[in-house]
């Protein structure tokens, strides 16, 4: 009987009632009781075994935006930021979101690249906006986080909007390109008072706002990303480019894999934008924007 009731004990308590789900693609790695599988590129997460708890959890980060081209060109917008883990925040200052209910089927795990560098021109040196980053199925209402948008070149052109917008280019007052809801922050604005109206701002992240150019005519800042823990340690992401000044000082990439001016990438699966155009000469297009990544977490034990 001592044994017939120690078994109860152990199937109430989860030990032998409880099964683990068993999934396949990406980099798996253990955190604990918890499977992570990290996608650095595009693949398929398969459920092979669904078990007990039947729910994932996930953080989706698009591509980080392009820095605006030529002097005094604004930093890319970072990827957008969406995250079910723990109460770790959204971007934008969006609220946790709730786990995700799978079951045991093939999930697209699409993850963007970076958007191109703004071109060496006025005027129409853009930065490209990152591409989305996402995990779909037929049964699941799909996440999708939208790319970073790109920075504005001079004179004056705006930011694009994007999962965290691009900032506003220097020479004239460009505006912020606007941030997703729940997703990142709008860029900064250019500026357009003399004598520090030839700057770029940063672009924005996913936890804060590009910053603007200040009076001491330095070039905005790209707003910083966010951390996160799924993985099993704290690591910041989702960081917005710098902007460029043409006489003071340049602006740096928000923590978080945002591109510094002059032009510098951001860095690769963090969804940093990347930093405005440095001074005019031949090589003075936009960084290129960091790509994106998609982090997936699961009960495999107890």
């Amino acid at each position: 009987m001592a044994n017939f009731y120690g078994s109860l004990i152990g199937f109430g308590a989860g030990g032998a009632g409880f099964v683990g789900m068993v999934a396949t693609g990406g980099t798996i790695t253990t955190d604990g009781d918890y499977k992570v599988h990290t996608f650095n590129s595009s693949g398929t997460f398969e459920v092979t075994t669904l078990g007990t708890v039947g729910t994932v959890e996930y953080l989706v980060i698009a591509a980080g935006g392009g820095g605006g081209g030529y002097k005094t060109a604004a930093g890319g917008g970072a990827g957008g930021y969406r995250n079910s883990y723990s109460s770790e925040a959204s971007g934008g200052g969006g609220s946790s979101e709730s786990a995700l209910t799978v079951t045991a089927v093939a999930y697209t795990v699409t993850v963007g690249g970076g958007g191109t560098g703004g071109a060496n021109a006025v005027n129409t040196g853009f930065g490209g906006d990152g591409a989305n980053s996402s995990i779909v199925a037929a049964s699941i209402t799909d996440i999708i986080s939208i790319g970073g948008g790109g920075g504005g070149p001079p004179y004056g052109q705006d930011g694009r909007a994007g999962g965290s917008g691009g900032g506003g280019g220097g020479w004239g007052s460009g505006a912020a390109g606007a941030g997703t809801s729940n997703q990142g922050y709008a860029g900064g604005g250019g500026t357009n008072a003399s004598p520090c109206n030839a700057t770029g701002a940063g672009g924005g992240g996913a936890g804060a706002v590009g910053g603007n150019p200040a009076s001491s005519c330095a070039a905005g800042h790209g707003g910083v990303g966010l951390a996160s823990s799924i993985t099993g340690a704290s690591v910041t992401r989702a960081g917005g480019g710098g902007g460029d000044s043409e006489s003071g000082t340049d602006g740096l990439g928000g923590a978080g894999g945002g591109g510094n001016y002059g032009p510098n990438a951001g860095t690769a699966n963090t969804g940093g934008g990347g930093g405005g155009g440095g001074p005019y000469n031949s090589t003075s297009v936009g960084g290129v924007g960091g790509s994106g990544v998609v982090i997936i977490r699961y009960q495999f034990q107890q």
